[in-house]
């Protein structure tokens, strides 16, 4: 039994495309608290942090959209990583997105300064930087801020230099990458597994490199983006990609990292519910979430 704490983060600053700040709704309407409750934890719900609407900034902003939100974005995950920091030590935090910027407030509040291991399981790497992204949009970014690299705003958050060690990331599921995100990863060493290796290798193979790979650390944050999954089982992301985890395969990747016991914190993130069909994709995520945090077959 865990104490599990539940936060939103309806943010959709990050990206050009709006609904993901209805994220967080998508997966409490999915029953995400009872499910969990109904495992044997104790869940408490702390709602959601402020976030300013889109449209009240624009005329705050010369440049609209993407980078021209960087201040907006900063302040809500300063906001994200004190109300992390207040809660109990044992508390295991489930971040809702929103974009994945949020990333930069919920990792670096669940690691409570302490060395931690990220397992980003996402379509893409979110490893530009204001000069290597193509569109300046900050939900590509994230993970590069965390290591160190990129506008020193975003990267000294909370305190200031990198939250995460290069060599601390493993990307799981990896199959869309700019040429900027390329050149940075290879030359940071961070651990890269894409589609093909799960293609080749499988998922209990994968699983068993991102265990190895965090065995004995104390804390170890599971970034969970949408757009992993095959866009034929979960159509509401902004940012689809052919070719994703199948049902069974997402599963089993987060049933092995449960028998692991080395997941402390959780995002659920880039869900739109505009995009969706039935609110297939949220309630595909809170079933993910379950099977990490214990729900078994048999």
């Amino acid at each position: 039994m865990k104490q599990i704490s539940i936060v939103g983060v309806p943010m959709d600053l990050g990206q050009g495309r709006r609904g993901v700040d209805m994220g967080p709704s998508a997966m409490r309407y999915g029953r995400l608290q009872e499910v969990l409750g109904g495992l044997g934890h104790r869940v408490h719900d702390y709602g959601d942090i402020k976030v300013p609407v889109a449209e009240s900034l624009r005329l705050q902003q010369e440049e609209p959209g993407g980078m021209g939100y960087l201040e907006a974005i900063r302040t809500v995950c300063l906001e994200t990583i004190q109300t992390l920091g207040q809660m109990p030590a044992d508390m295991f935090p489930i971040v809702l997105g929103g974009d994945h910027s949020i990333a930069m407030g919920s990792v670096t509040g669940a690691s409570r300064g302490e060395r931690v291991g990220v397992i980003w399981v996402d379509a893409h790497a979110d490893f530009n930087t204001p000069e290597t992204s193509p569109s300046g949009n900050i939900h590509g970014m994230p993970l590069a801020h965390l290591c160190g690299l990129g506008d020193p705003r975003l990267v000294n958050l909370g305190h200031p230099g990198a939250k995460v060690r290069p060599e601390d990331v493993v990307l799981v599921g990896i199959r869309s990458l700019d040429a900027g995100e390329v050149k940075l990863l290879r030359e940071r060493g961070v651990t890269v597994l894409t589609m093909k290796e799960i293609d080749v290798k499988g998922i209990p193979a994968i699983a068993q490199i991102v265990a190895d790979k965090f065995r004995g650390f104390a804390r170890v944050h599971l970034s969970l983006d949408a757009d992993v999954l095959d866009p034929e089982i979960a159509p509401g992301v902004g940012t689809p990609v052919a070719g994703g985890l199948t049902y069974r395969e997402a599963h089993l990747l987060m049933e092995l990292l449960a028998d692991a016991r080395i997941v402390t914190s959780l995002d659920l993130v880039e869900v739109n519910p505009i995009l969706d069909i039935a609110n297939r994709t949220a309630k595909m995520m809170v079933e993910l979430a379950s099977s990490l945090l214990g729900k078994k077959i048999y």
